[in-house]
């Protein structure tokens, strides 16, 4: 079974399967057929993250395909020339369009690594993987309406001065229209040329000199030896039961310790078994736990490289016990802070499952829409602006400092059961900050609510819109009015925007559910409808 947000990508997928692939080979393949149908989230100029269930062992891999800042770019000289304007000079960030926040793209070489490790050991080569990829983006494909949405509502972000735009707009000079056909030539010799050549063809030769041209003229300070250099990194999942499962997550610098907090919080409370879904005390519980994960993970996520991240400390029961001890049912917290947890010192998402079993949790993105909407020449994608969620703050773990990976919202998921360690679930749900607050969401659906996967993702949503512990909260069409009106009277800071259309809607993000029965084998799939793909089994 697969599940991802365009119905090309879901048919490849599938075709792979059918053909003898296993989960990584239809993930790749999915992954490329995504950049083409859906540039304005993912691309070859982005990052990659994975999740990889082996089924003969039940044992659940990691991998960290995210690129590292120049090392060229220190803290001064982005304090200098990118700061954002308007915040205090201790505590900033850098301006997300300006090129210092472009990072090293990571997709390619993850795509390669993945394969290397994990396909189906020459059953598909890379060219046979990204052919169907290829074959759309020489051809053309009718663009889908959510996709040509955002196209459109981010065509901005491409007209940018000196920019090769031109390789991502119609022949008219504008996003291409819902049911348009569009042809991307640029992006398949690129994937061509991956496919002949594999990393080193990437990070060495045409494309990573266009890359590193175009930065460069736009003032930024990457080089060839910042692209030669980049490597994927093969990392041990993270993980925290909650209920029957044991949910996984990758570690930092992803952000999907966000989630495995609040359900360890949500633990310690044990409150809300007997409420209503999306009622007012359920919502109040799960807002409150995820501000103080996001207290926690925005201040301790960083690369492990570069600083010590506590994360048994984090994980433990005990921690979980002291962070929820201030929980009031009919108030939120007014100040929550970072806690202290030592005690000795934002995309495409896709899902796949193979006739053995393994199951691939992939994410894939540019980073805010078509990232810093960059266009190398000749080379189809667009540049990721990673580095946006570096601090400029000094002391702080997530600094900014040469040759160093940002926190970074994309994160897969997945979860098997205690008991066993047979697979559960492989899901995700796409959308900056919204990905943890969305993981825990759809998580409870299933365990606590008994809903298949396509109900799960469908129910409407909060998102506390930029992720951090004091941050407003969106609420989703289909959540109650009264509801609302209760937890504004219970002190959430509620954004006054309920209303229809995609550009609402995307705040929720785009969900990915794949589910399998433990005694049959059967799997159940959920597509999410807040984006424009589909489901395919066989």
């Amino acid at each position: 079974m697969v599940a991802s947000s365009q119905p090309y990508a879901s048919q490849t997928g599938l075709d792979v399967l059918k053909a003898g692939g296993n989960a990584v080979d239809a993930a790749i393949a999915m992954a490329a057929v995504l950049n083409v149908t859906e540039p304005c989230s993912t691309g070859l100029g982005g990052d990659c993250f994975m999740l990889y269930y082996e089924a003969a062992s039940k044992r659940v891999h990691g991998l960290n395909g995210s690129g590292r800042s120049p090392k060229a770019l220190t803290l001064d000289k982005a304090r200098q020339e990118a700061r954002r304007e308007g915040v205090s000079e201790e505590c900033d960030e850098m301006d997300p369009a300006h090129i210092h926040c472009v990072t090293v793209p990571g997709t390619a070489a993850g795509w390669v690594d993945s394969l290397e490790r994990f396909g189906s050991g020459g059953k598909f080569t890379l060219a046979e993987v990204l052919a169907p990829a290829i074959r759309l983006a020489e051809e053309g494909f009718p663009v889908s309406p959510v996709t040509a949405h955002w196209w459109r509502e981010n065509e901005t972000q491409l007209n940018r001065p000196g920019n090769h735009q031109a390789e991502l707009l119609s022949a008219s000079g504008k996003a291409p229209m819902a049911g348009e056909v569009f042809k991307n030539p640029t992006l398949a010799a690129s994937m061509r040329e991956l496919g002949k050549g594999g990393k080193k063809a990437f990070y060495e030769g045409r494309i990573g000199q266009a890359i590193v041209d175009m930065i460069q003229a736009q003032g930024g300070v990457m080089t060839m030896e910042d692209l030669k250099e980049h490597e994927s990194t093969w990392v041990e999942a993270i993980s925290t039961t909650y209920g029957p499962v044991r949910v996984w997550e990758i570690p930092p610098n992803g952000q999907g310790l966000t989630a495995l907090l609040a359900l360890n919080y949500l633990s310690a409370l044990r409150q809300l078994e007997g409420l209503e879904h999306n009622s007012a005390d359920y919502l109040h519980q799960l807002l409150e736990v995820m501000r103080l994960a996001f207290a926690d993970s925005r201040y301790y996520v960083s690369d492990p490289d570069s600083s010590s991240i506590p994360l048994d400390d984090l994980l433990s029961p005990e921690y979980a016990s002291a962070r929820v001890e201030g929980f009031n049912p009919l108030v939120a917290q007014a100040d929550v802070t970072k806690g202290t947890p030592t005690r000795s010192s934002s995309t495409v998402s896709f899902q796949v499952v193979d006739a053995k079993g393994n199951a691939v949790s992939f994410v894939n993105s540019n980073y805010m829409y078509f990232g810093s909407g960059l266009v190398p020449r000749g080379c189809g994608f667009t540049l990721q602006n990673r580095g946006h969620n570096f601090s400029l703050e000094t002391g702080h773990p997530n600094v900014l400092a040469p040759h160093k990976r940002p926190y970074h919202t994309i994160i897969p998921g997945m979860a098997t059961w205690a008991s066993s360690g047979d697979l559960f679930s492989s899901f995700s749900n796409m959308g900056g900050f919204m990905q943890p607050q969305g993981h825990v969401q759809v998580l409870l659906n299933l365990l606590l609510f008994n809903m298949d996967p396509q109900a799960a993702v469908d129910c409407p949503r909060f998102c506390i819109k930029d992720g951090t512990q004091g941050g407003a909260i969106s609420f989703e069409e289909g959540i109650e009015e009264g509801v609302v009106e209760e937890l504004r009277r219970r002190d959430h800071t509620v954004l006054d925007e309920r209303r229809e259309g995609y550009g609402h809607r995307a705040v929720f993000g785009k969900a990915q559910v794949v589910t399998r029965d433990p005694a049959t084998g059967v799997l159940w799939g959920g597509s999410d409808g807040r984006g424009d793909g589909c489901v395919y089994g066989w």
